[in-house]
């Protein structure tokens, strides 16, 4: 059997502290795996800069000089790192037969990068990296991270228990997931949908080497929303049950209204009067916040924007002349 050519994209953003280390590590692992023949010597290392304001892009140029292993694609502006690693994909896709995906922090465990491959030569076409434990995080993050797969799971999207986008993927489920053009890019959701042969490595995740976490609070929050109102119409069918009840409610009070009216025993009901506008207003802004967010992602997918810009890409420079020269 043919050796794979084995492309490991990495998306950076803001990463000069922690890029030198990662390149050093992950190009050991590409040269063991082609010591071992399990990879083909025109294997990459695919570094994706989404528009860093730091020396990122300057240290990547600067080691695919002195290093063949690495290579790099430069987006114009800030993308975000679903997107970025979008790019990276489509980039490694037309040169690569599998393609593993990683963050530069050095979290995800490199060593396991084997694991990988060995299971695409299997035959498998999608391998998860998946966190054997979350005894590194704060109970904080465990506790959320844990109620946000729940709720996942109970709204009807299927996601891989602890994976994040440490996985690799086959040329073939490749091609299938660029046929997924949505502007609202959510990989996690979206690699389970390509319904190929796939199967699970688990690892103990480390803590990041250098530098500061990208995702803070606000922004996996936001992720974590954007990842159910993609995949799933539960939200606005909660609002809906939420107005049914209101409804209902409503009707109870307004026929105990009534009889006391005709009792006569009816009474001032200031409080309760304005407790009622007040949780029907808010209700009300709920639900049409949580539908203008619908209306929002509908109107970024029909305007059919590109999902990414890049400024420049040293490596399909480079697979171009590899080519040449065989």
């Amino acid at each position: 059997m043919k050796k794979p050519v084995l492309t490991i994209v990495v998306p950076c953003y803001n990463e000069e502290d922690v890029f030198q280390e990662t390149a050093r590590q992950l190009t050991a692992v590409l040269q063991n795996l082609q010591t071992e023949h399990l990879i083909a010597p025109e294997s990459k290392l695919l570094f994706v800069d989404d528009g860093s304001r730091d020396r990122t892009w300057s240290l990547i140029v600067e080691e695919s000089k002195k290093n063949p292993f690495v290579t790099g694609v430069k987006l114009s502006r800030n993308f975000g790192h679903q997107r970025a690693l979008l790019a990276g994909l489509e980039a490694a896709k037309e040169y690569s037969d599998c393609v593993i995906s990683i963050d530069a922090d050095l979290q995800d465990d490199v060593r396991v990068i084997r694991e990988f491959v060995v299971k695409y030569w299997e035959g498998f076409d999608i391998v998860y990296g998946v966190r054997r434990s979350r005894e590194t995080d704060t109970f904080f993050k465990r506790a959320t991270a844990q109620g946000f797969y729940r709720l996942m799971k109970k709204i009807g999207i299927h996601l891989v228990y602890n994976h994040a986008d440490f996985r690799l993927m086959s040329k073939r489920a490749l091609e299938e997931l660029s046929r997924y053009g949505e502007a609202n890019v959510f990989l996690r959701g979206i690699v389970p949908l390509l319904g190929f042969r796939s199967t699970e490595v688990f690892y103990d995740r480390k803590e990041r080497f250098a530098g500061e976490s990208k995702y803070p609070l606000k922004k996996m929050l936001a992720f974590a929303f954007d990842g159910m109102t993609s995949f799933s119409v539960a939200p606005i069918r909660f609002i809906t049950l939420i107005g049914f009840l209101s409804f209902l409610l409503s009707s109870v009070a307004g026929i105990y209204a009534l009889i006391v009216k005709l009792l006569g025993h009816a009474q001032s009901g200031w409080t309760s009067l304005m407790i009622s506008i007040w949780l029907i207003g808010g209700l009300l802004l709920m639900s049409m916040g949580l539908i203008g967010e619908y209306i929002g992602k509908i109107y970024q997918e029909v305007k059919r924007r590109p999902r990414f810009t890049i400024e420049e890409n040293l490596y399909n420079n480079t697979q171009q002349k590899e080519r040449v020269n065989v």
